[in-house]
């Protein structure tokens, strides 16, 4: 074990800042090795403050001081002390002016975190802690301060300077230099703070708020990209008119910039009117990118818009309210994403996300609330719990609410604490405020970990024409969270009649029935909700469009899911139905059933679906989509890896071969009929149409593998390339090798298609993929200093093939602790989140768990590892049952 632990941070202990800054004034002198930067902050004492401290600390890492100044006046020695993590001040004025110059090294910045270069490109990323590492500060977000910025740079290698705000003035300098000075007018936290400077060509739009406010809109990327910006634009534009529409919040500086950075170790960062992005979240084309990536570049563009007032006009007073603003902004850019596309849909790709990922976390070992409680490196928590089901808790709210009192709600948040660093409990309140309800018992989905599972159960009274449903709800424990208490859950429910219409509704002691989904209020341990007016035993649709973050259990039989795939009206709860079909049919063939058929039943329900002459494509590749093998695994008391493998790929080629006129059919009649369109209709179509021929091919023959490798061939658009490719380099086809070397001459000048030729090699099945991937840790165009290429190669392997990763030899699990240890001095964030594949441990066999412990009992005592790895290891190795 480690010598000395890292210190944990508590949200017990928080305390206001002793000092506050009003004004920063900044000078970048940006060089090809060596840039200074000269600051000059005018700091006062904190009203709320009550004394004069005799000392301020101010946070700065790998700054060498070049001098410093206090009032005008150079600073003694003994005055000031400065170490490898702050700079102290003794007996600081009540208000003064700090100037400093420091000397930073952007050139070795591997961390990518603070300023660094990308390419031949200055840029910075401050998010959270990472302003420290450009000059000394309260680098805090409940510090909020007016910022000036003058960048200098070599006019030929970096013709374009960026910064936050508005661009005030701009000139040239001796030796083949310029500057530019860019003022923001709003007062920001320094995780807000951004820079770029590089060679970099634009696209230009613009856009008119309702108050009349022309803003100039661009997208900077390098030059080889630039007809790569065209659906970033539509996107952004988009984004603010559905903001306008929704929210009522226009955007307020002359200028919003936003710039693709090759090295990113995130998708994309707020700063406030200027957005620095991944580049994967930018740049696509037809031939170039895949539906999903037209459909993340949407997502994430207007997240990051929708930060302007979820994020940067309002903060959070400190790193425990991350999910102030990332729960709800991810709430807001779902609900963007729902209204541009197909809302169904998008719900069913959100909760499957959520399922397969902030469940399991909620399982295991890095279990946190919403709200955390501590932590000892604040980039480990940015989560699937606090993103993911922070927006579920946001959503929550909206639905117990209605949209009226929400809008009434989030009008009121806006008003009430703009220009103010703020905590969940204030956005809660003024949920309660608006609303006139007592949220207070709501508030435990913020302070409490785990997944609360809900136990219902359906009984009918023929003679008095009742149904009642009873519900029993129960939040496992979690690390440091034993007994909790009941939490508000909303729970939105249908009863469908024999026809599989939906029941009026009428509660017991209420006057008339409500036609369709009624939103029940669990508050209880157990509660009992009576329906009155019911004839006939209805079926129930429970938790329509997934109206809370809970996992239900009902005794459906077969015949019950299958009634509800066939007839329920809620898109989302006819998709579930059909995942826990295909779960028992899946997991049914393991152990004792593993001869067993597939039920001609199941078949059959399959090829209603396909052929519903009503059916809308998008909705039918979903339900037809047989549920993933790692949430497979979550579903058992203990994984049996190889077993979910073997069962699933029959269940799917069992499928294709009963299926395989009516998947022939579908895949010929849903034929590309013109010029690549990334429209909801479109990508519904293409969805449907590679998972017949998923399917196709998993039934084996040569007609399905020709089939195969000529939509690869005709190029059609990436997303069929790509669903060919997939297929190719997971299975035995002849054309393989040549195959996938075609693809990689084709596109090596690419790096953003590259990672998809990487990933598909990783996640495929084949037994020698590990193999396949160890050499390509060694292909030219892979760099284990891009997080891409990490997160494509390294990641793929490891969180998307479990098969291969979970080798019974311990393979898979020595090659990502090796990548880990190589990973963590270069970039400790992007090392870190490798970790988390390996936290749930206990979950495998006997020989697995030791073999998985082992690795992490190896992180945890290696020499000079960093707190982010040391962190999730050990928590790992500490935590409950996982």
């Amino acid at each position: 074990m480690k010598e000395a632990q890292p210190r944990a941070i508590q949200l017990k202990d928080y305390r206001p800042p002793d000092y506050l800054v009003e004004t920063v004034d900044l000078v970048f002198d940006l060089r090809e090795e060596g840039t200074r930067v000269r600051a000059a902050l005018t700091c006062s004492l904190n009203p709320v403050a009550r004394a004069r401290p005799a000392a301020l600390r101010l946070d700065g890492e790998g700054l060498a001081p070049i001098w410093l100044r206090l009032d005008g006046r150079e600073l003694h020695a003994d005055r000031y002390r400065i170490d490898a993590e702050s700079l102290t001040l003794f007996e600081p004025p009540e208000r003064f002016l700090l100037e400093s110059e420091v000397e930073i090294a952007p050139e070795a910045n591997t961390a990518l975190e603070g300023l660094y270069r990308s390419g031949g490109m200055f840029c910075t990323q401050c998010e959270a802690e990472g302003f420290r590492r450009i000059t000394w500060f309260l680098d805090r977000p409940d510090v909020m301060a007016r910022f000036t910025t003058r960048i200098e740079a070599d006019a030929a290698t970096c013709p374009v300077l960026l910064s936050n705000g508005n661009p005030v003035e701009q000139g040239g300098l001796p030796e083949g230099r310029h500057y530019a000075v860019w003022d923001d007018p709003f007062p920001k936290p320094s995780y807000l703070f951004a820079l770029v400077a590089g060679n970099l060509e634009w696209v230009e739009d613009s856009h008119t708020t309702p108050s009349g406010r022309d803003v100039r809109l661009r997208i900077y990327v390098e030059p080889e990209n630039i007809d790569k910006c065209d659906h970033a634009m539509r996107s952004l534009k988009h984004a603010m008119r559905w903001d306008e529409a929704r929210y009522g919040r226009a955007y307020d500086l002359d200028v919003y910039n936003i710039v693709a950075v090759n090295d990113f170790n995130m998708g994309a960062m707020e700063n406030k009117g200027l957005n620095v992005f991944n580049a994967k979240f930018v740049l696509a084309r037809p031939d170039t990118a895949t539906d999903a990536d037209f459909q993340g570049i949407e997502g994430v563009i207007a997240h990051e818009y929708f930060h302007n007032w979820t994020g940067n006009r309002i903060t959070c007073r400190d790193w425990f309210q991350l999910s102030l603003k990332e729960g709800f902004t991810v709430f807001r850019d779902q609900e963007f994403s729902a209204d541009m596309g197909a809302r169904g849909v998008k719900r069913i790709d959100d909760v499957r996300l959520l399922r397969a990922h902030q469940f399991a976390e909620d399982s295991g070992p890095m279990a946190h609330p919403v709200r955390p409680q501590s932590y000892i490196e604040i980039n480990n928590f940015y989560t699937v719990t606090v993103y993911e089901k922070g927006a579920e808790v946001v959503r929550m709210q909206a639905n117990l609410l209605g949209p009226e009192a929400f809008r009434k709600a989030t009008d009121l948040y806006f008003a009430r604490h703009d220009g103010q660093a703020v905590t969940t409990d204030d956005f809660v309140q003024c949920m309660a405020d608006a609303s006139g309800r007592d949220l207070g018992q709501f508030k435990h989905w913020y302070d409490y970990a785990g997944t609360p599972e809900l136990t219902v159960t359906g009984a009918h009274d023929p003679a008095a024409g009742r149904y009642t449903l009873r519900v029993r709800q129960r939040v496992p424990a979690t690390p440091g969270q034993a007994e909790k208490p009941p939490f508000h859950v909303p729970i939105a429910v249908g009863l469908l009649g024999p026809d599989g219409a939906d029941l009026p509704l009428r509660l017991a002691g209420e006057p008339t029935a409500v036609p369709g989904t009624r939103m029940l209020e669990l508050r209880e341990a157990e509660q009992a909700f009576v329906f009155e007016d019911i004839a006939a035993a209805p079926v129930p649709s429970l938790l329509r469009g997934f109206s809370a973050p809970v996992k239900v259990r009902f005794d459906y039989t077969d015949e019950d899911l299958m009634f509800l795939m066939a007839h329920d009206g809620d898109g989302f709860n006819r998709w579930d139905a059909a995942q826990a079909l295909a779960q028992r049919v899946v997991l049914g063939r393991l152990g004792d059933g593993a001869g067993s058929r597939v039920p001609a039943g199941f078949v059959e329900a399959c090829r209603r679906v396909l052929l519903d002459p009503q059916g809308v494509p998008a909705l039918q590749a979903e339900i037809l989509s047989l549920p993933g093998e790692s949430y497979l695994g979550d579903q058992m008391a203990e994984v049996d890896v190889d077993g979910i493998h073997r069962a699933r790929s029959e269940v799917e080629a069992a499928i294709g071969r009963a299926l395989q006129e009516e998947l022939r059919r579908a895949y010929a009649t849903l034929e590309p009929d013109g010029p690549y369109r990334p429209t909801p209709e479109a990508i519904g179509r293409r969805r449907l149409r590679n998972l017949a021929l998923g399917y196709l091919v998993a039934a084996g023959g040569d007609e399905a593998r020709e089939l195969c490798v000529a939509q690869y061939r005709a190029r059609h658009n990436m997303t069929d390339v790509m669903a060919a490719l997939a297929l190719i380099a997971d299975g035995d086809f002849g054309e393989r090798e040549a195959i996938l070397d075609d693809f990689a001459e084709r596109w090596r000048g690419d790096p953003l298609v590259m990672d998809k030729w990487f990933g598909v090699q990783a996640v495929s099945g084949r037994p020698d993929t590990l193999e396949r991937v160890q050499g390509l840790l060694a292909h030219p165009q892979f760099s284990i200093r891009n997080p891409n290429k990490v997160r494509a190669l390294i990641g793929g392997f490891a969180a998307g093939n479990p098969v291969r990763f979970h080798a019974a030899d311990g393979s898979g699990y020595a090659f990502l602790a090796d990548r880990i240890l190589e990973l963590d001095p270069l970039n400790p964030q992007v090392a870190a989140r490798l970790v988390r594949i390996m936290a749930r441990w206990r979950r495998y066999d006997r020989r697995r768990q030791g073999l998985l412990r082992g690795q992490l009992e190896r992180l945890v005592a290696a020499a000079g590892v960093s707190k982010d790895v040391y962190e999730i290891a050990a928590k790992s190795l500490e935590g409950g049952a996982g």
